[in-house]
C-alpha cells in the first residue's frame, strides 16, 4: 500500500510538471493566462483532476502496477502568443519535453550513482526507476498526433495547408481515435518506452 501511495504521488508530480511547463512557456511567449489563473505552481492541488489524477491512477496502480493519469489542462490563449505560427506548438511540446528531462535526470542518476545494496538503496532505485518510466510514458503518449494530445498541435503546426482536410478529420474524430488507441493499441507503446528506459538507465 505504501508503494502504491508513493507511485501515485510520483505520477501526480510528474503530470504537474507537465502542465506547469505548458504554462511557463506560454507565459514566456506572451500569454499570461495560466499565470493569472494561479497555475504556474508546482502545488499539485492546483492541477488536480479527481478522476484523472487520483481515481484512474490509483485503480491502474493497484490492479496492473502501471501508473497513468492526467491533470486539468493549463489554460492557454493562442491569440496572446507572440509567435502566431508555431507558438501553440511550442507550448504543447513543452510538457512532453519536461517529462523527458525528468526521465533523463533520474535515469542518469540511477545509471551512474551507486546507491549501495541496502534495503533503503533498493527502495530508492525502485522510486527512481518508476519516475523514469512514468515520465517516459507521459512524454511518448502525449506526442501521439491525436487531439487533444500535445502531439496533435505540433503535427498541425507542421501540416501543409494542402492537407487541411486531415486537420479537419482529426479534430472531428480524434477523440474517438484516441479512445480506440488507449483501449486497443496502448500496450504497443511499451516496447518503445522500454527501449528508451534501457537506453537511459542502461542494462
Amino acid at each position: 500500500m505504501i508503494d502504491s501511495i508513493v507511485q501515485i504521488l510520483i505520477l501526480l508530480f510528474s503530470i504537474t510538471i507537465h502542465e506547469v511547463s505548458h504554462g511557463q512557456v506560454a507565459n514566456f511567449l506572451g500569454d499570461d493566462t495560466a499565470k493569472r489563473a494561479g497555475r504556474l505552481t508546482l502545488n499539485p492541488l492546483k492541477h488536480l483532476d479527481l478522476v484523472g489524477s487520483v481515481i484512474v491512477p490509483a485503480f491502474l496502480i493497484l490492479t496492473t502496477g502501471v501508473g497513468f493519469g492526467w491533470a486539468k489542462p493549463v489554460p492557454v490563449n493562442p491569440a496572446n502568443l507572440k509567435d502566431k505560427k508555431y507558438g501553440f506548438a511550442k507550448v504543447s511540446v513543452a510538457g512532453p519535453l519536461a517529462n523527458l528531462f525528468v526521465a533523463l535526470f533520474f535515469g542518469l542518476l540511477l545509471r551512474f550513482w551507486f546507491l549501495g545494496e541496502s534495503l533503503l538503496a533498493q527502495k530508492m532505485m525502485f522510486i527512481f526507476g518508476f519516475i523514469v518510466y512514468v515520465n517516459l510514458t507521459l512524454a511518448v503518449f502525449n506526442l501521439i498526433p491525436l487531439p487533444p494530445l500535445d502531439g496533435s498541435h505540433l503535427f498541425f503546426a507542421l501540416l501543409p495547408s494542402s492537407l487541411e482536410g486531415v486537420r479537419f478529420f482529426l479534430w472531428r474524430y480524434g477523440f474517438f481515435l484516441l479512445l480506440f488507441f488507449v483501449f486497443f493499441l496502448f500496450r504497443y507503446l511499451d516496447p518503445l518506452i522500454s527501449f528508451f528506459f534501457r537506453l537511459i538507465v542502461g542494462g
